[in-house]
């Protein structure tokens, strides 16, 4: 994507603009940035969702045992037969992993790292629904699908600011307004990182949520050690020889801490390493176990292609691709492999085609290592057959 053209879904920002000016820094509200856009999900069918036992949702009720009561799905119809007739929201999270219409929708993001994006959240808020005044760790588009909601922009929070007493939610106690505007269907939101925002529906409406992924600096540090630590011999620790003789037994002195220091950056500054957990981590599926692949017959497999067979994307699967000094690293679902240079426009043709056929990789299945790297994705589940 050229990153110079005008975006109507950025309002006629070209990418360079957006990034420079708006991401992770202020708010942008763009009207009509899918011009009059429709749900390919209707509100029945996200609580038909919500049903399944492999879908993620929840159900906010302004009004209900107690303020802002939280319930967790999944549901059954009875739940929404005695639902209020207003003032609750119901959440479904991934919904992009099960209905291919709304992963279509992560298209007009391409201008970022697809490894970035989470999932897309959709939202039906019966006539004054709300999840409260808020703030997110991470970046969000808000898509109005149906229906009107009318948002209010706030102050930026923190971990210090102040929250309502509650179990499952984090509502702010105090919210301090700064804008306001009500989205109409095709209209959209951005919201960078710890922006206090409280939507409210006017009427029935559905929300798209494009969420992105985010580690926080507790979650780096704590998954990239115990990565490391799988590499790391037991007799390798802490070492002080040649120490000088120390006036005080009970002092820590200084050249001790170098030392200790010495020891972590040894480990801390492998970038092959931390470039291999990286991707792992980034491409950990939201749903483990809907990414699982079988035993495949290689031959058949390939005669199969030849005879028109198709691959696609497993939709819970994630994949991305890094440079490791003339190898390749392919991430998976949260696995990584080292692939030959050679490889790379396989590597660039699995993450981003829709589909896998003969025609497209008539290259590759005369190359075995790229035969090599089909059959394990298939095994593994993040490819699968179309039919599946």
């Amino acid at each position: 994507m050229n990153p110079d053209i005008p975006l109507q879904l950025l309002g006629g920002l070209t990418a360079r603009e957006f990034l420079r000016d708006y991401w992770q820094k202020k708010p942008l509200l763009i009207r009509q940035a899918l011009p009059d856009y429709e749900s390919p999900i209707s509100a029945d069918e996200l609580a038909g969702l919500s049903l399944e036992e492999e879908v993620e949702s929840r159900l906010v009720i302004e009004q209900g045992e107690r303020p802002w009561e939280l319930r967790r799905g999944p549901f059954n119809e009875d739940d929404f037969k005695a639902l209020p007739e207003r003032d609750w929201t119901l959440l479904v999270q991934a919904v992009d992993q099960f209905v291919p219409e709304v992963a279509e929708l992560l298209q007009n993001f391409r201008f970022l790292p697809s490894w970035r994006i989470d999932d897309v959240m959709i939202s039906f808020a019966a006539p004054g629904g709300s999840v409260g005044p808020h703030f997110d760790n991470y970046d969000v588009f808000l898509l109005q699908a149906q229906g009107q909601r009318r948002w209010k922009i706030g102050q930026m929070c923190d971990s210090d600011s102040p929250l309502l007493e509650h179990a499952d939610l984090r509502i702010l106690a105090d919210f301090e307004q700064t804008d306001e505007w009500v989205l109409e269907p095709g209209d959209m939101l951005y919201l960078p990182p710890r922006v206090a925002h409280y939507g409210t529906a006017e009427n029935d409406c559905l929300t798209y949520s494009v969420g992105f992924r985010a580690p926080s600096a507790a979650e780096v540090l704590t998954h990239f050690t115990d990565f490391l630590s799988q590499f790391l011999p037991e007799e390798e620790r802490y070492s002080d020889a040649g120490i000088a003789p120390t006036a005080d037994p009970h002092q820590i002195q200084r050249d001790s801490l170098d030392r200790l220091k010495a020891l972590l950056t040894e480990h801390m500054g492998d970038e092959r390493l931390l470039l291999t957990w990286f991707g792992q981590f980034m491409t950990e599926p939201r749903y483990p176990e809907l990414v699982a692949g079988g035993e495949l017959d290689e031959a058949e497999f390939f005669a199969g292609l030849k005879e028109g067979v198709v691959l696609v994307r497993n939709p819970s699967a994630r994949l991305a691709w890094s440079e490791v000094d003339d190898d390749l690293l392919l991430f998976a679902s949260g696995q990584s492999r080292l692939l030959p240079g050679n490889l790379r426009d396989l590597l660039k043709l699995i993450c981003a085609a829709d589909a896998l056929h003969a025609e497209n990789l008539s290259q590759w299945l005369a190359d075995a290592d790229g035969r090599k790297l089909l059959v394990e994705l298939i095994k593994q589940g993040s490819l699968e057959f179309a039919d599946e």
